[in-house]
């Protein structure tokens, strides 16, 4: 037991953090609410190949004795410039991180730890990470159990890497597709965001006993908060006109759940709610987040977002007080912040608010255990005593992938037959594995993962003839490889067309300060910085495809994709996969091939057009009309996936507030069945939404096998109806038609 308190590891973590902060001065505390530097910058490659830190970190833990937390020390991609040839490894990671925890620990006056934060989109975001399919397929799994232990894996693999906090991108709600960042969000849908951030939250914290993180878990930091996924025009960064009330019932729930769930950090949006950016928003971040919800976690800004504030405030000092004073406590790569302990001596803050947003920070890190001996001995030394890497990385990966592959159309075309013995492989998609992972992805090993082409001549009958063009690129216009691929299709009994989108970012990519595609180059479709006016594929890709489903051979088009894009309705077969990682193609052959079911649920609807836009299926209950020139429904609403069998619901049944229902599989092939609950308000305080999604539970039934699904509604759900509706339906748009139950909860 050490004689100051602090230091003390069996003394209670608030009693720590009141010590340490009454030991530490103004320009300490200061600089823990920093977060200023990019990791990248602490480090340099040796020629022997070993690394050693920096003048620029040297002068960084100088400026405020020491180091509140550092960004991307791990992150490897075309923005950081790290790569294979210059940047740690799965080998190296722990060692540089006890390397530069030594260097900061050693220059702070208290031995104070830095927090090392990493991006986690869809896996560690380093160098030898596992890359896990996009959010937008987890959501089409619409499988939280299999999503949390896809997150305990990540989580597993950055603390085995020396990384402490995750950052996870779980709260934006897809409301416009055009937006770059749609593959960030699990779907449309508020309570199937929720199920899933919860998923995210339990895989990755873990039960955190007596409030300590295990030592293969990690705290997150769910962004972004909130609203993000409204941006006007499906623009990033862009204002979101939202009401208070459309804020609440649509995206805040996942935030909600996610701060029920236990949550260790929220991330403040850049966007714009009730006309004040989040970042500067007190009633959003301490008068709804704090004080309504009891949150008493950490609120770490976006990139540069406090200095954006300058625009309202004139002066970035201005800014740092504006964002601390509405409940920020970590910047992230800001000057505002730097600026604090002048703002605490001109009164722009109380020094009691600044020791607010320090606490916070150095909660965490007594929760991560980095002031005990034994954790600062194996963050000193990189022996990674307390975690081993974790292996299984590639099946995990493969597993969401396979459960996300959705088969949207099928006309006896699939799965691949005995009968077929010449497949044509045509599309950009299909040989490539580099397009057929998202944004936020470190560069990857030369044979890592497998492409559609490789898995299917690997995977195929013996003696099956593939052959294979790609037709076209993924972008332009240009047509002259499309008569190799007519001739292929042509001579084959089935053309597998892999079309799609690119979210990779290349080194002739230009970016904003905040890692921000600023212009798409090469093939790039999709995410951060590139959003869409509309929704279409590269024009030479619809002419592909007109031509090979002209030669009269079954055609089965497969989509690899970030959002989903407008394909006409011509091909007797249509799969979509979203992003689903690099061994995405071995998910989609099994599927292809009846290897594996096709088990996937649309987390989005498919609009016909963008000039439909908004497509959603949650609508509010108004009677309005469609378009005159085109349908306003979607081509496919949320919730739509068949399979290689048959389900059949029987009537549902309702008691009291539990409804239950008998799922049949009358097919000859073991399925899937996603049976989703939704409700419809009639009686309420608030003008109604059509449909709800309140309830989903997935059904693997043999053939003939039967199962009852019982579900309770919270009261939380029904809160502010009188009478309800509940429909039972195999996707929203089954819903609309299918029988109802009524629930009157005045009696």
């Amino acid at each position: 037991m050490s004689d100051v308190l602090y230091r003390d590891p069996t003394a209670p973590v608030d009693a720590r953090v009141r010590d340490l902060l009454s030991r530490m001065t103004l320009r300490e505390k200061v600089g823990q609410v920093n977060q200023r530097m990019y990791g990248w910058d602490a480090y340099r490659r040796t020629p022997d190949g070993e690394f050693e830190l920096t003048d620029a970190l040297y002068a960084e833990t100088e400026r405020f004795e020491g180091l509140g937390a550092l960004y991307g020390l791990q992150r490897a991609d075309a923005w950081s410039g790290v790569d294979h040839g210059n940047g740690p490894g799965a080998a190296h990671g722990a060692a540089l991180a006890a390397s530069v925890q030594r260097h900061v620990v050693e220059r702070s006056r208290l031995g104070i730890p830095a927090l090392f934060v990493e991006e986690v989109p869809h896996g560690l975001m380093a160098l030898d990470g596992t890359v896990l399919p996009v959010n937008l397929a987890v959501g089409a799994t619409w499988d939280p159990a299999l999503h949390e232990r896809a997150a305990a894996h990540a989580a597993a693999e950055l603390r085995a890497r020396g990384g402490h906090v995750a950052l996870v991108s779980a709260l934006d709600i897809s409301r416009d597709p055009r937006w770059g960042r749609t593959e960030e969000c699990f779907g449309e849908d508020p309570y199937l965001a929720a199920r899933l951030t919860e998923a995210v939250v339990r895989g990755m914290q873990g039960t955190c006993p007596d409030g300590l993180f295990a030592p293969d878990k990690a705290p997150v930091v769910l962004k972004h908060f909130a609203g993000q996924g409204a941006t006007v025009g499906g623009r990033n960064s862009a204002e979101s006109e939202l009401g208070w009330r459309e804020l609440h019932e649509i995206h805040l729930p996942a935030a909600r759940a996610g701060v029920r769930a236990g949550a260790a950090a929220v991330m403040a949006a850049y966007n714009e709610v009730d006309g004040m950016p989040c970042s500067g928003n007190r009633a959003l971040l301490t008068g709804l987040l704090r004080d309504d919800w009891g949150f008493e976690g950490l609120v770490m800004a976006d990139g540069l977002a406090v200095d954006r504030l300058a625009r309202i405030t004139g002066d970035k000092r201005s800014a740092g007080a504006l964002a601390l004073n509405s409940g920020v406590d970590l910047s992230l790569w800001d000057e505002g912040f730097t600026h604090l302990e002048e703002a605490v001596e001109r009164g722009l803050v109380t020094e009691g608010a600044l020791d607010a947003a320090v606490g916070r920070v150095l909660r965490l890190k007594f929760r991560l255990g980095l002031f005990d001996e034994r954790t600062e001995q194996a963050e000193r030394t990189g022996r990674a005593e307390r975690t081993q890497p974790p292996s299984g990385g590639a099946g995990i990966s493969t597993e969401l992938a396979r459960a996300a592959v959705t088969l949207l159309r099928n006309d006896d075309v699939l799965p691949i037959g005995p009968h077929v013995s010449r497949i044509a492989v045509l599309g950009p998609q299909a040989a490539t594995v580099t397009h057929q992972s998202g944004d936020y992805t470190a560069p990857q090993l030369p044979g890592t993962g497998s492409s559609v082409l490789d898995a299917l001549r690997r995977l195929a009958p013996p003696g099956a003839d593939i052959r294979h063009t790609p037709g076209c690129a993924l972008t332009g216009d240009d047509r002259t490889g499309i008569p190799a691929a007519i001739a292929q299709a042509a001579e084959s009994d089935l053309a597998v067309l892999v079309l799609g989108g690119s979210s990779a970012r290349g080194a002739d990519t230009e970016f904003d300060a905040n890692g921000a595609a600023r212009t798409a180059v090469s093939e790039m479709t999709c995410g951060e910085g590139v959003d869409l006016a509309g929704l279409g594929l590269g024009a030479a890709q619809y002419a592909l495809l007109d031509a090979v489903v002209a030669t009269g051979t079954p055609t089965a088009v497969v989509l690899v994709q970030g959002r989903p894009h407008v394909l006409p309705d011509i091909a007797p077969a249509l799969l979509t996969a979203w992003y689903p990682g690099p061994w995405g193609g071995e998910a989609i052959a099994e599927v292809l091939l009846g290897l594996a079911e096709p088990t996937g649920r649309l987390p989005v609807s498919v609009p016909r057009s963008a000039a439909q836009l908004p497509v959603h299926y949650n609508h509010k209950d108004t009677e309005y009309g469609g378009y005159v020139d085109e349908s306003a429904e979607p081509a496919y609403s949320f919730g739509h996936g068949l399979a290689y069998t048959d389900f059949v619901f029987g009537a549902p049944r309702l008691d009291g507030r539990t409804v239950s229902v008998d799922v049949t599989n009358t097919g000859a092939r073991s399925g899937r069945s996603v049976v989703q609950v939704y409700l419809r308000r009639l009686v309420t305080t608030t003008w109604p939404r059509t449909l709800e999604l309140c309830a989903f539970e997935g059904v693997d039934l043999a053939p003939g096998e039967s199962r009852t699904v019982v579900t309770r509604l919270g009261a939380d759900q029904l809160a502010g109806a009188d009478v309800v509706e509940i429909r039972v339906a195999s996707s929203a748009r089954a819903a609309r038609t299918a029988v109802p139950l009524t629930l009157d909860l005045r009696s």
